[in-house]
């Protein structure tokens, strides 16, 4: 299967409401890619699909998928170095980083003829491990993308990922890997609203139980983030699925205040 990672978990959740197990489907290996999968999203995804996940890093800008993947260790995306050069730089002052260090990843293409991409800034915050793998490649290896330096949100002085919240969600009793997080401004600040999906609707029925998993969620998020948050939740299915590119921000920052 070839799939963004927000996908493979819709088709897990078809799949799971199918009247034929998931075993009928014989699938074998997800190659997924084109955003960010946490290895809490990789492993709800193996669990309802029944496949080996690896995560692929490519660009439409640098020719398509192909530029990195992970071997069968996953430990690292092997960097297909006969046909690109990475380089890790500071975000800011647009300094060479050392080997091992975490920065923006820029990339030359070196085959490419009709339109050669020379220093491209990719704005996702990765390192580069120039170690040969235990699998016997000697290409280097980068890190799965920790975020982009265009999705990063900066709430009340915070840097906040999606990532960081999706690690959180994804597995939790009572909610789906489905969430939304909405950016508004208030007193002049920044605030950010988690909304999240139930996957259980006779939830709604008890205040008491629902109230329990806000408040777990809001403390877990509290803890990873330092940051409070207030936490929304969804009724099952009521959040968008995406084929492509998952959409998780709303920004409303420019909405007039409530």
């Amino acid at each position: 299967m070839v799939a963004t990672p927000s996908y493979a978990l819709y088709l897990g959740e078809m799949v799971k409401e199918s009247p034929y197990p998931s075993s009928a489907y014989k699938l074998r290996i997800g190659l997924l890619g084109s955003e960010g999968c946490t290895e809490e999203m990789r492993t709800q995804i193996e669990k309802n699909l029944h496949m080996f996940v690896t995560d692929n890093y490519g660009m439409t800008e640098l020719g398509g998928p192909g530029v990195s993947g992970e071997c069968e260790l996953r430990c690292g995306l092997h960097f297909a170095e006969d046909h690109f050069l990475p380089e890790i730089i500071d975000q800011d002052t647009l300094e060479h980083k050392a080997p091992g260090e975490v920065g923006e990843l820029v990339v030359t293409t070196l085959s490419r003829e009709g339109m050669p991409v020379l220093r491209y800034r990719t704005k996702d915050i990765t390192r580069i491990n120039y170690e040969p793998c235990a699998c016997g490649r000697t290409h280097a290896r980068m890190d799965k993308v920790m975020g982009r330096t265009d999705d990063m949100l900066i709430i009340k002085g915070v840097n906040v990922f999606p990532s960081q919240i999706e690690s959180v969600l994804v597995g939790m009793e009572h909610v789906g890997p489905h969430y939304q997080l909405i950016v508004r401004k208030k007193n002049f600040l920044d605030t950010l609203e988690v909304k999240v999906e139930l996957n259980n609707g006779e939830l709604l029925q008890s205040y008491g139980e629902l109230e329990a998993v806000q408040h777990k969620i809001h403390d877990r998020l509290k803890s990873v983030l330092g940051l409070e948050t207030k936490v929304t939740l969804a009724e099952p299915k009521s959040l968008e699925r995406f084929q492509g590119k998952a959409k998780r921000i709303l920004d409303l920052r420019n909405e007039p205040e409530e």
